[in-house]
Protein backbone atom coordinates (compact mmCIF):
# COMPACT_ATOMS: atom_id res chain seq x y z
CA UNK A 1 0.00 0.00 0.00
CA UNK A 2 0.75 3.49 -0.59
CA UNK A 3 1.18 6.18 2.25
CA UNK A 4 -2.43 7.50 0.51
CA UNK A 5 -3.98 4.63 1.25
CA UNK A 6 -2.33 3.89 4.24
CA UNK A 7 -3.38 7.25 5.04
CA UNK A 8 -7.09 6.64 3.25
CA UNK A 9 -7.43 3.73 5.43
CA UNK A 10 -6.37 5.45 8.88
CA UNK A 11 -9.12 8.19 8.23
CA UNK A 12 -11.22 5.31 7.66
CA UNK A 13 -10.82 3.40 11.18
CA UNK A 14 -10.98 6.57 13.35
CA UNK A 15 -14.42 7.53 11.54
CA UNK A 16 -15.68 4.40 12.31
CA UNK A 17 -13.85 4.13 16.09
CA UNK A 18 -15.53 7.99 16.49
CA UNK A 19 -19.06 6.94 14.85
CA UNK A 20 -19.47 4.32 17.41
CA UNK A 21 -17.84 6.77 20.50
CA UNK A 22 -20.61 9.21 19.05
CA UNK A 23 -23.40 6.71 19.26
CA UNK A 24 -22.24 5.16 23.04
CA UNK A 25 -22.29 8.74 23.98
CA UNK A 26 -25.46 9.29 23.40
CA UNK A 27 -26.48 6.00 24.34
CA UNK A 28 -24.90 7.23 27.70
CA UNK A 29 -26.62 10.64 27.61
CA UNK A 30 -30.24 9.11 27.47
CA UNK A 31 -29.41 7.33 30.56
CA UNK A 32 -27.18 9.75 32.57
CA UNK A 33 -30.05 10.27 35.15
CA UNK A 34 -29.93 6.74 36.17
CA UNK A 35 -26.18 6.16 35.93
CA UNK A 36 -25.50 9.45 38.47
CA UNK A 37 -28.16 7.73 40.80
CA UNK A 38 -26.00 4.72 40.93
CA UNK A 39 -22.84 6.43 41.29
CA UNK A 40 -24.01 8.69 43.79
CA UNK A 41 -25.33 5.75 46.27
CA UNK A 42 -21.91 4.61 47.81
CA UNK A 43 -21.65 8.68 49.33
CA UNK A 44 -25.36 7.79 50.82
CA UNK A 45 -27.60 10.59 48.96
CA UNK A 46 -25.00 13.46 49.42
CA UNK A 47 -26.07 15.88 47.31
CA UNK A 48 -23.92 17.38 44.81
CA UNK A 49 -23.58 20.93 44.10
CA UNK A 50 -22.74 22.85 40.72
CA UNK A 51 -21.31 26.42 40.62
CA UNK A 52 -21.80 26.96 36.96
CA UNK A 53 -25.14 27.61 35.35
CA UNK A 54 -23.76 24.44 32.32
CA UNK A 55 -22.68 22.78 35.55
CA UNK A 56 -25.45 19.95 35.71
CA UNK A 57 -25.32 19.57 31.65
CA UNK A 58 -21.46 19.17 32.18
CA UNK A 59 -21.66 16.51 34.25
CA UNK A 60 -24.27 14.60 32.22
CA UNK A 61 -22.12 14.85 29.18
CA UNK A 62 -18.95 13.84 30.57
CA UNK A 63 -20.51 10.72 31.91
CA UNK A 64 -21.94 10.23 28.97
CA UNK A 65 -18.88 10.26 27.58
CA UNK A 66 -17.33 7.53 30.20
CA UNK A 67 -20.65 5.45 28.80
CA UNK A 68 -19.23 6.19 25.26
CA UNK A 69 -15.67 4.94 25.89
CA UNK A 70 -16.76 1.91 27.57
CA UNK A 71 -19.24 1.03 24.75
CA UNK A 72 -17.15 1.81 21.77
CA UNK A 73 -14.63 0.67 23.17
CA UNK A 74 -14.52 -3.28 21.77
CA UNK A 75 -15.11 -1.25 18.11
CA UNK A 76 -11.95 1.15 18.94
CA UNK A 77 -10.06 -1.85 19.59
CA UNK A 78 -10.71 -3.60 16.59
CA UNK A 79 -10.52 -0.82 14.26
CA UNK A 80 -7.16 -0.15 15.85
CA UNK A 81 -5.80 -4.19 15.38
CA UNK A 82 -7.48 -4.16 11.93
CA UNK A 83 -5.10 -1.26 11.15
CA UNK A 84 -1.98 -2.53 12.46
CA UNK A 85 -1.98 -6.14 11.93
CA UNK A 86 -0.92 -6.15 8.25
CA UNK A 87 1.88 -4.11 9.10
CA UNK A 88 3.25 -6.90 11.56
CA UNK A 89 4.92 -10.53 11.16
CA UNK A 90 2.52 -13.80 11.30
CA UNK A 91 4.34 -15.01 14.56
CA UNK A 92 3.64 -11.47 15.56
CA UNK A 93 0.09 -11.67 14.78
CA UNK A 94 -0.35 -15.47 15.93
CA UNK A 95 1.13 -13.92 19.33
CA UNK A 96 -0.61 -10.83 19.79
CA UNK A 97 -4.48 -12.07 18.13
CA UNK A 98 -5.88 -13.87 21.56
CA UNK A 99 -5.81 -11.18 23.70
CA UNK A 100 -7.42 -8.39 21.82
CA UNK A 101 -10.78 -9.77 22.79
CA UNK A 102 -8.80 -9.75 26.09
CA UNK A 103 -8.08 -6.61 26.52
CA UNK A 104 -11.97 -5.75 26.78
CA UNK A 105 -12.40 -8.20 29.17
CA UNK A 106 -9.73 -6.78 31.37
CA UNK A 107 -11.06 -3.31 31.25
CA UNK A 108 -14.44 -4.21 32.53
CA UNK A 109 -12.72 -6.20 35.56
CA UNK A 110 -10.73 -2.92 36.31
CA UNK A 111 -14.16 -0.99 36.21
CA UNK A 112 -15.81 -3.72 37.94
CA UNK A 113 -13.30 -3.77 40.75
CA UNK A 114 -13.31 -0.04 41.15
CA UNK A 115 -16.87 0.19 41.60
CA UNK A 116 -16.79 -2.42 44.38
CA UNK A 117 -13.99 0.01 45.88
CA UNK A 118 -16.07 3.33 45.59
CA UNK A 119 -18.25 2.74 48.64
CA UNK A 120 -15.39 1.84 50.95
CA UNK A 121 -13.01 4.54 49.39
CA UNK A 122 -15.47 7.12 50.01
CA UNK A 123 -16.60 6.20 53.28
CA UNK A 124 -13.01 6.70 54.36
CA UNK A 125 -12.62 9.95 52.61
CA UNK A 126 -15.79 11.24 54.24
CA UNK A 127 -15.17 10.10 58.14
CA UNK A 128 -13.06 12.66 58.48
CA UNK A 129 -15.96 15.22 58.69
CA UNK A 130 -16.77 16.88 62.26
CA UNK A 131 -20.59 18.07 61.95
CA UNK A 132 -21.40 21.58 62.28
CA UNK A 133 -17.79 22.54 61.97
CA UNK A 134 -16.19 20.49 58.75
CA UNK A 135 -18.95 19.90 56.66
CA UNK A 136 -18.63 18.65 53.00
CA UNK A 137 -20.10 20.45 50.05
CA UNK A 138 -19.04 18.29 47.36
CA UNK A 139 -19.43 19.49 43.65
CA UNK A 140 -20.57 17.07 41.40
CA UNK A 141 -17.43 17.76 39.23
CA UNK A 142 -15.11 16.78 41.77
CA UNK A 143 -17.13 14.41 42.65
CA UNK A 144 -17.59 12.43 39.59
CA UNK A 145 -13.77 13.32 38.44
CA UNK A 146 -12.71 11.09 41.19
CA UNK A 147 -15.33 8.43 39.81
CA UNK A 148 -14.25 8.57 36.76
CA UNK A 149 -10.29 8.94 37.47
CA UNK A 150 -10.55 5.73 39.39
CA UNK A 151 -12.35 3.74 37.43
CA UNK A 152 -10.43 4.55 33.67
CA UNK A 153 -7.06 3.93 36.14
CA UNK A 154 -8.52 0.68 37.49
CA UNK A 155 -9.71 -0.34 33.95
CA UNK A 156 -6.06 0.60 32.35
CA UNK A 157 -4.09 -0.99 35.01
CA UNK A 158 -5.83 -4.28 34.19
CA UNK A 159 -3.98 -4.59 30.95
CA UNK A 160 -0.64 -5.49 32.29
CA UNK A 161 -1.29 -9.23 32.52
CA UNK A 162 -1.65 -8.93 28.59
CA UNK A 163 1.35 -6.91 28.45
CA UNK A 164 3.57 -9.98 30.18
CA UNK A 165 1.77 -12.45 28.13
CA UNK A 166 2.63 -11.12 24.80
CA UNK A 167 6.02 -10.00 25.88
CA UNK A 168 6.34 -13.19 27.05
CA UNK A 169 5.24 -15.29 23.83
CA UNK A 170 7.65 -12.73 21.76
CA UNK A 171 10.51 -14.27 23.52
CA UNK A 172 11.55 -10.80 25.78
CA UNK A 173 10.08 -11.66 28.80
CA UNK A 174 10.87 -15.28 30.07
CA UNK A 175 8.87 -17.25 32.27
CA UNK A 176 12.17 -17.63 34.77
CA UNK A 177 12.67 -13.31 34.79
CA UNK A 178 8.92 -13.46 36.24
CA UNK A 179 9.44 -16.00 38.70
CA UNK A 180 12.70 -14.82 39.85
CA UNK A 181 11.21 -11.00 40.30
CA UNK A 182 8.07 -11.44 42.46
CA UNK A 183 9.71 -9.60 45.50
CA UNK A 184 10.60 -6.54 43.19
CA UNK A 185 7.17 -6.45 41.17
CA UNK A 186 5.28 -7.01 44.22
CA UNK A 187 7.36 -3.67 45.75
CA UNK A 188 6.80 -2.23 42.29
CA UNK A 189 3.15 -3.03 42.09
CA UNK A 190 1.96 -1.24 45.58
CA UNK A 191 4.49 1.85 44.75
CA UNK A 192 2.82 1.83 41.51
CA UNK A 193 -0.43 1.94 42.84
CA UNK A 194 -0.61 4.22 45.52
CA UNK A 195 0.44 6.58 42.85
CA UNK A 196 -1.94 6.09 40.42
CA UNK A 197 -4.92 5.64 42.50
CA UNK A 198 -7.10 9.22 43.10
CA UNK A 199 -8.67 10.50 46.20
CA UNK A 200 -5.41 9.72 48.64
CA UNK A 201 -7.57 6.76 50.38
CA UNK A 202 -5.60 3.39 51.80
CA UNK A 203 -8.12 1.42 50.34
CA UNK A 204 -7.77 1.99 46.76
CA UNK A 205 -4.09 1.56 45.96
CA UNK A 206 -4.48 -1.55 48.85
CA UNK A 207 -7.20 -3.25 46.59
CA UNK A 208 -5.38 -2.61 43.56
CA UNK A 209 -2.35 -3.83 44.66
CA UNK A 210 -4.02 -7.07 45.52
CA UNK A 211 -5.37 -7.23 42.50
CA UNK A 212 -3.02 -6.79 40.53
CA UNK A 213 -0.56 -8.95 42.21
CA UNK A 214 -2.87 -11.83 41.98
CA UNK A 215 -3.22 -11.22 38.19
CA UNK A 216 0.71 -11.35 37.89
CA UNK A 217 0.66 -14.57 40.19
CA UNK A 218 -1.82 -15.89 37.82
CA UNK A 219 -0.15 -14.61 34.31
CA UNK A 220 3.07 -16.64 36.22
CA UNK A 221 0.50 -19.59 35.90
CA UNK A 222 -0.70 -19.16 32.95
CA UNK A 223 2.51 -18.77 30.86
CA UNK A 224 3.94 -22.08 32.57
CA UNK A 225 0.19 -23.77 30.71
CA UNK A 226 1.46 -22.40 27.47
CA UNK A 227 4.99 -23.01 27.73
CA UNK A 228 4.30 -26.47 28.94
CA UNK A 229 1.63 -26.81 25.74
CA UNK A 230 4.26 -25.69 23.37
CA UNK A 231 6.47 -27.71 24.45
CA UNK A 232 4.30 -30.85 23.84
CA UNK A 233 3.55 -29.59 20.39
CA UNK A 234 6.93 -29.48 19.71
CA UNK A 235 7.80 -32.55 20.84
CA UNK A 236 4.97 -34.69 19.10
CA UNK A 237 6.05 -32.67 15.96
CA UNK A 238 9.17 -33.97 16.40
CA UNK A 239 7.96 -37.81 17.07
CA UNK A 240 5.75 -37.18 13.90
CA UNK A 241 8.76 -36.25 11.40
CA UNK A 242 10.35 -39.09 13.38
CA UNK A 243 8.27 -41.67 12.65
CA UNK A 244 7.51 -40.34 8.64
CA UNK A 245 11.27 -40.81 8.08
CA UNK A 246 10.98 -44.57 9.36
CA UNK A 247 7.93 -45.36 7.29
CA UNK A 248 9.56 -43.51 4.48
CA UNK A 249 11.53 -45.28 1.49
CA UNK A 250 14.81 -46.67 1.51
CA UNK A 251 16.94 -46.50 -1.18
CA UNK A 252 18.14 -49.95 -2.90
Amino acid sequence: MTLVDHLGELRRRIAVGAAALIVGTAIGFVFSEQLISLLTGPIGGQRLIYLELGGAFTVRLKLALMVGVALALPIVVWQLWAFVSPGLTQRERRVARPWIPAMVGFFTLGVLVAYAVLPAAATFLTGFEIPGVLVMELTAEAYFGFVTMLFLVFGAVMQFPIVLIVLNRLGILPLARLKASRRFALLGIVIFAVVVTPGGDPISPLVMSGVMYVLYEGTIVAIGRLDARDAAEATADIAGAVTDGADGPTDA
